[in-house]
Formats: structure tokens, C-alpha cells, sequence
């Protein structure tokens, strides 16, 4: 693992702490074979309409967070049982502090998987220099010309592609996912899509449902989703360019 210089572990101790609101204490879904912890970060640049967290999303600076030596507290009591932590949000990377979060984690012989939307390529590359993540999971949320159109936020696109080109050639294990719906998504844009991500090792198409509590209820009011036939024309149209396409309901 590299070392990091005196300045750099200042500048992390000062930065904002990272604001944990909410820990999910086993799961053995997210991360498998892992049983792992959730630790959900607050706070999100992208303004998705379909997002089912949006609690996260909007998080204010008062809102109640969870003191981070309960976390760790909780994880080494549980270290028998518990051999990794999901560190999603929200958005994770918006906090330089994450990665003095994570080495915290990995002292703790912690595997970690991060969510992000891959807005941050420069945080993910210094965390993937240290050798601090085990997994990623990144969404594509559209084609690039689309992209701000369906977060409702502006965007650098171009991070879009780092971030992408730097989890294809990070040599640990990963995925990319797009959640879809015909609200936003029709064949011709899904396409372009998975374009973006061509030659990777996973990608996952991860099915709307419509749930109350969305980001914006009033937008997709009368939003449907693809029916499992659909899915599959989707997940075919997906596996020429992939090593694994998967469907999560």
C-alpha cells in the first residue's frame, strides 16, 4: 500500500468529517460472497427523479448524523461475522474525507465496496493508488449528451469517461448499472449507454420500481415500468458488448 505524505493525512484530518447517516449492519445481498455492513453517506450532486433515496440526496449539514466511532465501535464488535463494508450514499466521493474513512476500514482488514456515480475520478484513483477499495459499482445514468437532462443537474461529462476508463483498467473487481424505465429510456438511448462501458467485465440492469418516496413523485406519477420481456430485449441487446449482463429487480 502506499504511504502518504504528512500533508496530505493533514489536509484529510481538517476536511469536512464525512457525514454518515444511516448504517444498515448486515447485509448479504450487496456485496456478495461478502456479509457486509451499509454505511449510507448524505449529500448527492445529481438530482435523479427515480431515486429511491432521497433522504440521502437532500441531506442537510443539520440533519442527524452518525458519529463515526460508533460505526467502527459496531464493526470490530462484529468482525467475527462482518468481512466488508458498502460505502454508498447519497454520493461517497463528494467528501474528500472518504478516503480517510476507508483506511480506517481496511486497518480493520475490511474488504470495501464503493457506489458512486463517478463524478470524482481523481478520488477514485488516489483510493485505487492505496489500494483501498475492493470493488466499485458505478451507474451510467445516460448517454453523455442526455446526461445532465436526466440527473437535473449540471455535469462534467468528461469525468463521466475517466471514471469509467479508470474502473476498466483498476485490476480489482466491479460492475456498472443503469436503472431503466421507458419514461427515460427507450432502446435507441439504452444503446448508446452501454456503449459507453464497452469491453467491461459486468454490467447490471437494475428494473424501476415505482415505489412511493421517489425524488420526484410528481414526474413520474405516471411512469411504468419495462415488463420482464422487455428486460430481457434490453439484457440481449446488452450482451454483445459485455462479459456479464445481469437483471436485479
Amino acid at each position: 500500500m502506499m504511504t502518504c505524505s504528512m500533508t496530505e493525512k493533514t489536509n484529510d484530518q481538517t476536511a469536512r468529517r464525512l457525514p454518515i447517516k444511516g448504517l444498515q449492519k448486515t447485509s448479504l445481498l450487496d456485496f456478495p460472497p461478502h456479509t457486509s455492513a451499509i454505511v449510507f453517506v448524505g449529500g448527492c450532486n445529481f438530482r435523479c427523479p427515480y431515486c429511491h433515496n432521497p433522504e440521502l440526496v437532500l441531506a442537510s449539514s443539520d440533519a442527524k448524523e452518525i458519529d463515526e466511532e460508533e460505526v467502527i465501535d459496531f464493526l470490530v464488535d462484529r468482525k467475527e461475522w462482518i468481512d466488508a463494508v458498502v460505502v454508498t450514499g447519497g454520493e461517497p466521493t463528494l467528501y474528500p474525507d472518504l478516503k480517510r474513512f476507508i483506511r480506517r476500514l481496511k486497518e480493520l482488514k475490511l474488504k470495501v465496496k464503493l457506489d458512486t456515480n463517478g463524478t470524482n475520478p481523481k478520488l477514485m484513483w488516489d483510493m485505487l493508488e492505496e489500494k483501498l477499495l475492493d470493488y466499485i459499482a458505478m451507474d451510467i445514468k445516460a448517454p453523455l449528451e442526455l446526461y445532465e437532462s436526466h440527473v437535473m443537474m449540471p455535469v462534467d461529462t468528461g469525468n463521466i469517461k475517466k471514471s469509467i476508463a479508470l474502473i476498466m483498467n483498476s485490476g480489482i473487481d466491479y460492475e456498472f448499472r443503469t436503472t431503466v424505465l421507458p419514461k427515460m429510456i427507450d432502446k435507441e438511448i439504452f444503446d448508446k449507454m452501454v456503449r459507453l462501458a464497452k469491453g467491461a467485465k459486468r454490467f447490471v440492469i437494475q428494473q424501476y420500481r415505482k415505489e412511493a418516496g421517489v425524488l420526484d413523485e410528481g414526474f413520474l406519477k405516471d411512469a411504468k415500468s419495462f415488463s420482464k420481456e422487455e428486460l430481457m430485449d434490453l439484457k440481449k441487446a446488452a450482451e454483445p458488448y459485455f462479459d456479464i449482463v445481469d437483471i436485479r429487480d
